[in-house]
């Protein structure tokens, strides 16, 4: 059995020395990718960290911001073309809430040639899914949720893994308490720190309605979380960051702290 969380990017909507926050689960062979980043970045990591694109069946996409949408495109255009080439077997799904999908496909429509936008509909689909419904994909049973965000309508997801653990992916907004059923006892938590508290007033973090290292590790605490991923950050001091994030949530977390670069893979 293999389970890993593959790190595509760590970076916010901003982020221009690593990429945008994006990562898999990888379930044996296969992947469910959430997210794809601002760019064809994407494409370059993918291949640094070996994931070929016909082990990619399954992506959701959060929300419609910038730097988590528009690498969407470019794997909708790399797969169309895989299909068209007889490289790639079988169907690939776009989870999303149901506001986005006429978004995903405006995008494509606009910026793909025809043969590739056609796809969709075809071998590619574009799957709404609702507030606490579940969803089947590789050997896990996916619920996704409203993060209840104040910018752009957002979901978020909770999944038990193979080996048993609960595994949640909170979104890039602060933990809502209304969403407490969906968060709590987990094992794996996935949040956004978008600096260090002791910078928030440089980075301002509070007005983009993000969190600090603080606020996320004394969340993850409270909440009895085991393992605490921290990401989507600034990256005005990323050959520091790791060190720096982790010396701060030390503070306020006792768990396993992992403050991961572009690129890592984490073992489940």
């Amino acid at each position: 059995m293999r389970e890993e969380l593959y790190v595509f990017g760590t970076g916010n909507a901003q982020a221009v020395r690593c990429y945008n926050t994006c990562f898999a689960i990888r379930d044996e062979d296969e992947f469910f990718m959430v997210d794809a980043g601002g760019g064809n970045g994407i494409l370059g990591i993918l291949e640094k960290m070996e994931v070929p694109f016909d082990r990619i069946h399954h992506l959701f996409v959060t929300h419609e911001h910038t730097d988590h949408i528009l690498g969407v495109v470019w794997m909708v255009r790399m797969i169309a073309t895989a299909m068209k080439k007889g490289a790639y077997e079988g169907e690939l799904r776009i989870y999303c809430h149901p506001q986005l999908t006429d978004t995903i496909a405006t995008l494509c429509r606009l910026t793909l040639q025809g043969k590739f936008y056609k796809m969709i509909g075809d071998r590619i689909f574009l799957v709404p899914v609702e507030d606490g419904e579940t969803v089947r994909i590789l050997d896990y049973d996916v619920t996704f949720f409203d993060i209840l965000s104040t910018k752009a309508k957002q979901f978020g997801f909770t999944t038990h893994l193979k080996n048993g653990r609960k595994f949640t992916c909170a979104g890039d907004e602060p933990y809502n308490p209304e969403c407490r059923s969906y968060v709590e006892g987990s094992d794996w938590l996935l949040h956004e720190a978008f600096c260090l508290y002791g910078d928030r007033d440089r980075f301002k973090p509070y007005e983009k309605h993000h969190s600090t290292v603080k606020e996320a590790c004394e969340l993850a605490e409270g909440l009895g979380i085991p393992n605490l991923v921290l990401w989507h950050t600034e990256d005005k001091q990323l050959d520091q960051r790791k060190e720096l994030y982790t010396a701060e949530g030390r503070e306020y977390y006792h768990g396993n702290l992992l403050v991961p670069e572009d690129g890592e893979i984490i073992g489940l």
